[in-house]
């Protein structure tokens, strides 16, 4: 097929940069434009200086150019503003990386884009909302128990994020200062994502009546997400690794292991990787990826491949910084 015309809306924040990076570095797919109102007529190198000598591309004002698909890099509840006051020329495929469209009785038309999930139904959409971070590193670590039935009562979740989560705008919890050497618990047991995880959940097992119970972690560093999802199952150590393994035989960018996974092992790759164990009846699976690329713009990008009916891994074939 021809080149893939690309738009980004909202072109400033981490996870454009980041999916501008991919893009730049994409076989099959052209940047045509990114906007931001903000930066309108500066280089994207000003704001995302690891692509100086990259690119000469300059961020727009407008959107008013005909592309296959737009990716809304806008923060949560802005995408959903947009597409209600703006109209994209040439009807694009759109591909949304904030909340807006993840919940079924919002989602207007768009696909959950979870590929490990709901790859055939991403092949014919047109709309896709992407997964949030904590959602897909939490998701992938409980498909396969929930789609062999293997989960018994509540799960408890636990999840360490790092501060490029919380996105480019200044907090005090997102200065170093207050970072560096420091942790802490936020959203316990109300995290925004809790939600899109429980309509994954009752799409494999339509009775299930339990709780999810998670404590998400703000970390002392930069990129990556590691979670610990504990079920009573009835499954022996074995079955479970064996449930993992088949469910994910086919999977791109998921690989389970039986080696206890680190952070270093994902960052800057669209992996996730996934430990399941038994240890005296109870499930105990560490699931870790970079929340910026398989938790936010690689996974898009993966949405895009899909949708153009792509190899799922062009443009993402990305090396680990491991030291």
């Amino acid at each position: 097929m021809s080149e893939i015309s690309v738009g980004i809306i909202g072109g400033a924040g981490y996870t454009a940069g980041e999916l501008t990076r991919l893009l730049l570095n994409h076989p099959s797919a052209a940047i045509a434009y990114s906007q931001s109102e903000s930066n309108a007529g500066n280089l994207i190198s000003s704001v995302h200086q690891d692509m100086i000598g990259e690119t000469d591309l300059k961020f727009t004002a407008d959107y008013d150019q005909e592309v296959d698909v737009v990716f809304l890099c806008k923060g949560h509840g802005q995408s959903r503003a947009f597409l209600s006051e703006k109209e994209l020329p040439g009807s694009p495929k759109i591909i949304d990386l904030s909340h807006d469209y993840r919940l079924k009785e919002a989602s207007e038309g768009f696909v959950y884009g979870l590929p490990e999930l709901n790859s055939e139904e991403v092949q014919v959409a047109h709309k896709v909302a992407n997964p949030g971070c904590f959602a897909t590193c939490i998701q992938l670590g409980l498909l396969p128990a929930f789609d062999a039935n293997a989960v018994q009562g509540d799960v408890s979740i636990s999840g360490i994020t790092g501060s490029t989560g919380a996105g480019q705008s200044l907090s005090r919890t997102s200065h170093f200062s207050w970072r560096n050497n420091n942790t802490s618990v936020y959203k316990a047991l109300k995290h925004q994502h809790i939600l899109e995880i429980v309509e994954t959940v009752v799409q494999l097992k339509p009775d299930f009546g339990d709780q999810l119970l998670f404590i998400p972690y703000r970390g002392n560093f930069a990129r990556g997400i590691i979670t610990t999802s504990h079920f009573k199952t009835s499954l022996s150590n074995e079955e479970l690794l064996e449930c993992y393994s088949n469910y994910y035989g086919s999977a791109t960018f998921t690989h389970v292991t039986d080696q206890n996974p680190d952070l270093k092992m994902v960052v800057n790759t669209n992996k996730a990787i996934v430990f399941p164990q038994v240890i005296d009846g109870t499930a105990v699976v560490i699931s870790v990826i970079d929340n910026l690329l398989k938790g936010a713009s690689g996974q898009a990008v993966q949405n895009m491949n899909i949708m153009f009916g792509l190899d799922e891994s062009q443009g993402l074939n990305l090396k680990t910084l491991a030291y």
